[in-house]
């Protein structure tokens, strides 16, 4: 129920059109109000337009979303591939181990869990995938990462994850780069390699051909 409500906070579904409906009835009434004081009240008046005024500024940055919905996509292998994610921080944080627990299904994002989408029959580092959209997880390790694509793609994070609908699973060894990577990303090439980037941490995989 937690993770329901911040999505419908971060999508600015409810706070944005009450706040911005708050501001307009307001600024209509404080008009209204201070239109026949006394001339030594206009300055106050003056100065409550002007919060008035910045007010929807303010509620639109509070709406901005953390973590921001991306995508990369290319055309490798015969097929068209593409990666959505919601991209957190890093924000000085410790990641590996800390907020991203070792031995344990990650999202690999933020949000909604990341997909994994391919129009046609394609290999993953050699392994048969068919074609369609799976979710996207993995299980992080101090020197081995678990990928794994999933057939159950309208889930919230890894909260309804189940393994019995795994379509594959590889493992890839990590690499830690000198370069702090500040925002979680995704990309594709035509070559079909996919690398992850967050913190100093990437792992990448291979899409080719299926024969």
């Amino acid at each position: 129920m937690t993770d329901y409500f911040g999505h419908l906070k971060n999508k600015g579904y409810i706070l944005k059109p009450l706040c911005i409906f708050f501001v307009l009835y307001l600024n209509d009434f404080l008009i209204l109000k201070f239109y026949n004081m006394r001339k030594n009240n206009l300055f106050l008046a003056a100065i409550f337009s002007a919060v008035i005024f910045c007010l929807p500024s303010m509620v639109s940055a509070q709406s901005k979303p953390a973590s921001p919905a991306m995508e990369t996509s290319a055309k490798a292998a015969g097929s068209d591939i593409s990666m959505k994610w919601s991209a957190p921080s890093v924000k000085g944080r410790e990641i590996w181990g800390a907020l991203v627990p070792y031995d344990k299904i990650w999202r690999t994002g933020a949000n909604a869990a990341t997909t994994f989408t391919t129009s046609k029959n394609v290999k993953i580092n050699g392994k048969a995938l068919a074609a369609g959209t799976y979710s996207f997880f993995t299980i992080p390790g101090k020197t081995e990462w678990t990928l794994i694509f999933n057939k159950k793609t309208d889930l919230w994070g890894s909260t309804d994850y189940k393994e019995a609908d795994d379509a594959l699973r590889i493992s890839v060894t990590p690499k830690m780069e000198s370069e702090v990577t500040e925002q979680l990303t995704f990309a594709a090439n035509k070559n079909g390699k996919v690398t992850f980037n967050w913190e100093k941490l990437s792992f990448e995989f291979e899409v080719s051909a299926a024969k």
